[in-house]
């Protein structure tokens, strides 16, 4: 081969290296680990649903590994910290953008040192009572909790969960406040709202389902921007309180390290909102009482950052401080 030929041949590989090229004909080149900082829970269904068929499209394996603890932070700072190359991934949800008003002190920042691939899912919290109470709108329970201050409580799975946070938004916008008992899951609190220890529920609907279906416990509203298909006689808060700028839902996201390349970003979201769009998948996900969300990582991009505008000021309006 010429010098001139060489030198040809080197100028392109620098240019198709410089845009991504040679990356996105390797990618993925092995395993690619996908972290759930939780234990159980709606981002532990979606991960096993997807993973099988991500591994399928791209030709490599999708390992699913639980790493909870200190409220998501563990998981979320582990993949932060990974080397930005898309073999590590995170799946979780709000805590992403609510743990920086929670917590003094992060060793990472989930909203610089992550970045979105695609918007998973979304889950609607119901808010739910115990029969015994007696209450059958949400209208007569904001009422009975402005006419009984600090006399009804209602568990959740901690400080800046978004059962928490359903109900420090509806006690700043009503006056209806209600005694918080933070568990360490959601399981116990929903025992014991069963049990009518608790009066009030804010639960993620996979939660409430089965118990509302079961006449167990009474539906009020939905805190999502529209009805559930699971639950379509249930009005949202907005409707039943005229209430329009009312709405909190949980969702889940698929996270990488920032600086992440774009192709690979690219190629991720493309080939995940192919999966998200599938019937089977569709329906997976919906019988766990959730529904897919897709699109461009721009658009959740956006929908985070909105979230953790308003979230971080209710927060600080609601003086929540995660426990230690």
């Amino acid at each position: 081969m010429s010098f001139k030929r060489l030198i040809h041949w080197l100028s392109i590989v620098a240019i198709a290296c410089s845009t991504g090229f040679v990356g996105a004909q390797t990618f993925p080149a092995k395993p690619i680990k996908l972290i759930i900082p939780a234990t159980t829970g709606t981002s532990d269904v979606i991960a096993r649903a997807l993973a099988p068929r991500l591994s399928s499209v791209l030709g490599q394996s999708i390992v699913v590994e639980q790493m909870p603890g200190a409220g998501t932070n563990i998981g979320n700072h582990f993949v932060a910290k990974s080397a930005p190359d898309g073999y590590t991934l995170l799946i979780n949800g709000l805590p992403l953008v609510t743990n920086l008003a929670l917590y003094s002190q992060l060793p990472y920042n989930p909203m610089t040192d992550l970045v979105p691939v695609i918007g998973l899912a979304e889950v609607n919290n119901v808010i739910t009572v115990h029969p015994s109470l007696g209450v059958q709108t949400l209208k007569e329970l904001v009422q009975l909790a402005k006419t009984k201050p600090g006399q009804l409580n209602y568990g959740s799975p901690g400080a800046g969960s978004s059962g928490h946070l359903s109900a420090e938004m509806l006690g700043l916008k009503t006056g209806a406040q209600m005694v918080h008992l933070p568990y360490k899951g959601n399981s116990q609190a929903t025992m014991d709202l069963l049990r009518g220890e608790l009066q009030v529920g804010f639960m993620n609907l996979p939660m409430a389902l089965p118990q509302v279906k079961a006449g167990k416990l009474k539906a009020l509203a939905v805190t999502g921007a529209k009805r559930s298909k699971l639950l379509p006689d249930v009005p949202t808060v907005a409707e039943a309180l005229g209430m329009p700028d009312f709405e909190l839902t949980a969702w889940f996201v698929i996270m990488a390290p920032a600086k992440t390349p774009s192709n690979v970003i690219s190629l991720l979201n493309k080939e995940i909102d192919k999966i998200l769009k599938d019937p089977d998948f569709v329906e997976k996900i919906h019988n766990a009482g959730a529904e897919v969300i897709g699109g461009s990582t721009a658009s959740f991009e956006s929908r985070m950052k909105k979230d953790a505008a308003r979230l971080g000021e209710l927060i600080k309006l609601a003086g929540t401080k995660a426990e230690p």
